[in-house]
């Protein structure tokens, strides 16, 4: 069944020259368990050249749960790369799981993708058509074999001829015997950032992650983005290496990156998320301002906002409803004697500092409204005299084709109804969104930066019938 809420992408992360690679790796993949709960993966490098060998493990699951200390100790070496999985091309199927590995002529690869390609049927079709047997589904396929037929080129050659046909957003990951490859799309669709840090010998190893956060669970250093259209690698030697590999785009960077997907202490595209969530709740409170008493987000993807707007508009603050963290994906329901539990299970409303107030309640974002009417009626039974959603970020009309899993067109409310039609279906005695232009000023950058295809419907890249499906 779909979510009611956003569902995440996915997340990469490598290491270069550190006899614990596969353990950084571990704790970055725990650091960015956000942007994919389905499944996880490590591949690590072992005597780096000629006579290098990869050690895999990967599973589904949390990261938590797909690695033991045992299967850590199996993967060896001063190199690894990591990946963290929501499946938006292809089914939750082990053999979806990344990294994805394949044996070559010349070497062995392993591949870590953060995106989505909108023309992989496309590309696929042709391969199929060609020959080419593929394991699974996943978009990140392709790749490997537009590889393998060109195994009569360069490596470096060959992985910039094939990629430079691959159209949409990648943020991808290599490992071969000798190299560790980084590789963002021209658009710059997902964050992709190097750092470094001092290993254990203290000589410096080299770590590249989807965001910052991780960063600063290992003690590594922010390096810089990996700018798009760029192609950055460490060879065997240790030395570094940059190229463009395809014509400048325009950028076209995720929008929802700060909205919704990545953790408000990574700065993502060179700003702080956080600091960006709260400029959308100060934005939000210079559009649509209304009396009330109480200010209170709804836990935890509103809390920066909620904050925000609390600032600019002097309204008090308080955690009105609190979260239950440890309801896991799956939940028994109780019997049918036991009324309402709902919503509750995962918030619940705190009477104390609701009844006989009027509430304005922030939210990040609304897909299809259900969640947001049982929370509506949470705190309308809590006392509350009035309730006032607020959502910071302008209303979602279109589905993304680049990485986020999001519903059909049809199933977003803000795409079938008016907004005093969703005011009336949530039961809020207003609704106000941010509006795309206060979006932009709370960034403090033009639009022509990101990629708002979801609120304003303009796809940056042709979408090869997807849009059609």
């Amino acid at each position: 069944m779909m979510s009611k809420k956003w569902k995440d992408e996915c997340g990469v992360f490598g290491v270069w020259n550190d006899h614990d690679a596969s353990r950084l790796t571990y704790l970055g993949l725990y650091a960015l368990q956000h942007r994919g709960q389905e499944s996880a993966g490590i591949v690590s490098l072992e005597n780096v050249g000629e006579k290098g060998v990869h050690f895999n493990h990967k599973g589904l699951g949390l990261v938590a749960d797909v690695f033991q200390e045992s299967d850590l100790d199996t993967l060896k070496g001063r190199v690894a790369i990591g990946h963290v999985r929501y499946s938006t091309t292809g089914s939750n199927l082990l053999s979806n799981a990344q990294p994805l590995t394949a044996t070559l002529r010349r070497t062995q690869i392993a591949i870590a993708h953060n995106g989505n390609i909108v023309n992989n049927k496309q590309i696929r079709e042709m391969l199929s058509n060609e020959g080419a047997i593929f394991q699974g589904t996943t978009d990140t396929e392709v790749l490997l074999h537009m590889l393998a037929k060109k195994q009569n080129m360069k490596f470096i050659d060959a992985l910039k001829s094939s990629v430079s046909t691959l159209e949409g957003a990648y943020s991808l990951l290599l490992m071969t015997r000798k190299k560790l490859i980084a590789i963002r799309d021209p658009h710059g669709f997902r964050p992709l950032v190097l750092g470094s840090k001092i290993n254990t010998r203290g000589e410096k190893a080299w770590v590249l992650s989807s965001e910052t956060c991780a960063f600063d669970l290992i003690g590594a250093k922010f390096e810089r983005e990996i700018e798009p259209g760029e192609m950055f690698w460490i060879d065997h030697t240790g030395e570094t290496h940059s190229t463009r590999y395809t014509e400048n785009k325009a950028h076209a960077k995720c929008i929802f990156e700060h909205v919704y997907f990545s953790r408000p202490d990574s700065v993502v595209f060179g700003q702080s998320v956080y600091e960006s969530r709260k400029n959308f709740g100060r934005e939000l409170a210079r559009e649509s301002k209304v009396s009330a008493d109480v200010v209170i987000p709804v836990p935890d993807s509103g809390v920066p906002a909620a904050l925000g707007y609390s600032q600019q508009s002097g309204i008090p603050f308080e955690l009105g409803i609190i979260r239950n963290h440890y309801v896991g994906r799956t939940f028994i329901e109780p019997k049918q004697s036991i009324r309402s539990f709902g919503v509750k299970v995962k918030l619940n409303p705190q009477s104390a500092i609701l009844n006989g107030k009027r509430v304005i309640v922030i939210d990040d974002s609304l897909v299809r409204g259900t969640t947001s009417k049982k929370i509506i009626s949470l705190i309308r039974h809590a006392g509350a005299t009035e309730v006032h959603l607020k959502i910071a970020a302008p209303p979602t009309t279109g589905p993304c084709y680049y990485g986020v899993d999001t519903p059909h067109k049809s199933e977003l409310i803000a795409a079938t109804k008016s907004i005093e039609e969703i005011r009336e279906f949530v039961g809020a005695d207003s609704l106000s969104y941010l509006t795309e232009s206060g979006m932009f000023k709370a960034m403090n950058s033009s639009n022509e930066v990101y990629c708002a295809a979801c609120f304003n419907g303009k796809y940056p890249t042709p979408l090869f019938g997807l849009d059609e499906e």
